[in-house]
């Protein structure tokens, strides 16, 4: 039986968010539990919840709280510290580079253009339940040329990590899950799961995009 996948819509435009919630309760086991039009009240509004959303899609651009400006990156931030369980997707009408690379060092589990096609966006949501993040071409040549410019977090030798780690940094940029990568490596999921949590301490990472960028950092995924 599959597990039911909780949404959360963050979105001022009522038909834009409607239609969101449309598409998605079309999709096979997902439904939308949460909708808020802004997002400074989304913290307090959660806290309300008997059950929370396992993500959270979130526009970019949302109203301001009063005269102060609070937009999708602000929540992100927020949530990455009252509610780190919840992950969040971004959408937005801009899909610049420095955005999406801005957006995916804040915290975000991934980036879509809000142009995307509907079958991008259900792969973004089942990726980021499974793996815990949704990074495509696009955003990974954003945070190559990011990181390429020096302004990421100093990270470890890349002699600290051992050849199976790199092995499994490169299958989990792949968007593996533990199941797959053992069946490759020929290991179990138990110890791919070890060798995340090994890689996740030595690259001082938070989450499985904190690896993803390192990974692009040392250049050890190819980028298209």
């Amino acid at each position: 039986m599959q597990t039911n996948i909780k949404i959360g819509l963050v979105e001022d435009q009522d038909l834009v968010r409607q239609g969101f919630k449309s598409l998605i309760l079309g999709w096979k086991d997902m439904n939308v539990i949460f909708e808020s039009e802004d997002g400074h009240s989304v913290p307090r509004k959660l806290t309300g919840l008997k059950e929370l959303p396992n993500i959270l899609l979130v526009d970019l651009q949302l109203p301001n709280k009063g005269d102060l400006i609070y937009s999708g990156a602000h929540l992100t931030m927020q949530l990455q510290q009252e509610f780190p369980q919840i992950r969040i997707l971004i959408l937005s009408v801009q899909d610049d580079p420095v955005t999406m690379a801005n957006l995916i060092e804040k915290g975000a589990h991934g980036f879509l253009s809000k142009s995307c096609s509907p079958s991008e966006l259900e792969h973004a949501i089942r990726s980021i339940h499974a793996h815990g993040s949704y990074i495509n071409e696009q955003t990974l040549r954003a945070l190559q040329g990011r990181l390429s410019h020096g302004k990421a977090t100093p990270t470890p030798k890349d002699d600290e990590l051992t050849s199976r780690e790199i092995e499994v940094l490169r299958l989990i940029c792949q968007q593996l899950t533990a199941e797959e990568i053992g069946e490759k490596l020929f290991i179990s999921a138990k110890t791919v799961n070890g060798h995340r949590n090994n890689l996740l301490q030595k690259t001082g990472s938070r989450n499985i995009t904190g690896l993803v960028m390192y990974a692009v950092k040392k250049s050890l995924v190819e980028v298209n």
